[in-house]
């Protein structure tokens, strides 16, 4: 849900109409958008969601009534997204391939830092678009801290997502290995 409120909420301020295409995989953020604007009293057509996947994307991208497109996702796909989109005549701002880092000073408390790496890390399955996944450990704390987190996934329990499961379920096999 955070990635498309980044921009849904300015160009419908602005006036515009917009069409969400979510991740094929994971569309019900989307739709549970969709219902509360609806029930916000945005008129329909203003807020639309469309599901599909690279053919419903070849579509926003080349389509002439489309004249702004916003992606968020893995730098292949932000390009591609860029150069179709572009290439069309149509404003594109392609987000790809993004990192986030978090930095561990040596006076931080290391037992709540790593539970932080691993809250950041391995919740929400590891899904989140915000998920810690590039660490700096300033100083001689790194061996420690590293320890303090092995000694926490070790024991993580993956599952179907219950409350018996740390972490779960997993949209595919891929994501899974």
């Amino acid at each position: 849900a955070m990635v498309p409120m980044w921009f849904f909420p300015i160009a419908i301020a602005a006036g515009n109409t917009v069409v969400l295409k979510p991740s094929e995989k994971d569309p019900t953020a989307a739709i549970w958008m969709a219902e509360l604007w609806a029930e916000a009293g945005l008129p329909a057509g203003v807020f639309n969601v469309l599901q599909g996947d690279k053919t419903a994307v070849d579509e926003l991208l080349t389509h002439p009534a489309i004249k702004a497109i916003s992606f968020v996702g893995s730098t292949p796909i932000a390009q591609y997204v860029y150069a179709t989109g572009t290439a069309h005549g149509k404003r594109v701002q392609a987000l790809g391939g993004a990192k986030n880092h978090a930095i561990v000073l040596p006076d931080a408390d290391l037992d709540l830092a790593a539970d932080a790496m691993v809250n950041a890390g391995f919740g929400s399955a590891g899904e989140r678009c915000m998920a810690i996944s590039a660490l700096v450990a300033v100083g001689d704390i790194a061996d420690e801290l590293v320890s303090k987190i092995k000694d926490r996934t070790d024991t993580l329990k993956i599952g179907d997502g219950t409350l018996d499961s740390d972490m779960g379920p997993l949209v595919t096999k891929v994501h899974r290995d």
